[in-house]
């Protein structure tokens, strides 16, 4: 079965704008934000940094929304423009989803804390001062990330993701630029797995999604954030096409759950770049103890600043 793909030709134009300011917890440093972004190979080509702000369409509420975030007092300064009106609860679901994804109430002070014992890791912290993680945009969004990005190489990857954005939903113009949203879960469900594979070109992937986006559908999203770490772990788990890495990964870069790391490869060789000499996962859970529910941030800063 196929399905129609919306092309550049359906574009649509934003015309009704707003602006928003949003408070972020101190300290808070915007322009790392968006030299993550700049860097982060996952979203390239997905939105727009430049003149010091970040250009990026979103779908909410059924609505497309283009925002251009910069750094203002005490947060961010928000140009929200859409082909629709933006409303009081439009406004909302922005300053919702910008205050989720750039993690702009996380607590950084356990991280200062912990420095303050912990020279290798001083110096880390020092560098990326203020800096907030930045997660994927959607909790939906990593989820099918991980499962697109199984064993297969970054770009083959990319471009399943961009077929999928391109075929639900029309590019909008806004801001100088031309920006696609990633589709909401209900725009996702919609697919037959039979479409989910024309789109991703892979038939168990398309498997794994289908069932996935479904099962999905049947939790809110306050769930994955707040609910206890265990039983989101369990949740993760339990979906087609996740298994105990990617459930880390989404918990952590997805949800922004950080009470807990993860010991890969990679994170040893982060840990082991910092502190002078290897580190093994004995050695990273000593190291990581003392920053307690925020061992997750400092395992982060050590990968980005490492």
């Amino acid at each position: 079965m196929s399905t129609a793909t919306v092309t550049t030709r359906d574009r649509v134009r934003a015309v009704h704008e707003a602006r928003l300011r949003i408070a972020a917890r101190q300290p808070f440093e915007f322009r790392h934000a968006l030299e993550f972004v700049a860097g982060f190979p996952a979203t390239r080509g997905e939105q727009v940094v430049a003149d010091g702000a970040l250009v990026k369409a979103w779908r909410l509420y059924g609505h497309t929304v283009a925002t251009r975030i910069g750094a203002g007092p005490g947060g961010l300064v928000v140009d929200v423009a859409s082909p629709d009106p933006v409303d009081a609860v439009l406004r909302e679901a922005v300053t919702d989803r910008l205050s989720f994804f750039l993690s702009l109430d996380d607590d950084l002070s356990p991280l200062l804390a912990g420095a303050g014992q912990d020279p290798a890791f001083a110096a880390v912290e020092a560098e990326l001062r203020g800096y907030h993680q930045v997660k994927f945009p959607t909790p939906v969004e990593h989820v099918v990330w991980a499962i697109l990005a199984q064993r297969t190489p970054m770009a083959v990857a990319r471009d399943a993701k961009a077929r999928l954005m391109a075929a639900l939903n029309p590019p909008v113009q806004a801001f100088g630029y031309e920006l696609q949203p990633f589709p909401s879960l209900n725009e996702l469900n919609r697919l037959s797995e039979e479409q989910l594979a024309e789109h991703v070109r892979n038939t168990r992937k398309a498997s794994y999604l289908h069932r996935t986006l479904q099962q999905l559908a049947e939790v809110d999203e306050s769930f994955l954030r707040h609910a206890p770490y265990e039983e989101v772990e369990q949740f993760l788990l339990s979906l087609p096409g996740i298994g105990p890495w990617s459930a880390t990964f989404v918990l952590i870069r997805g949800l922004g759950r950080m009470e807990r790391g993860s010991d890969d490869a990679e994170m040893l060789r982060a840990a082991s770049r910092v502190y002078g000499h290897a580190v093994d996962a004995a050695e990273l859970a000593r190291l990581a103890e003392p920053y307690g529910d925020a061992r997750g941030y400092w395992a982060h800063y050590l990968r980005v600043g490492g």
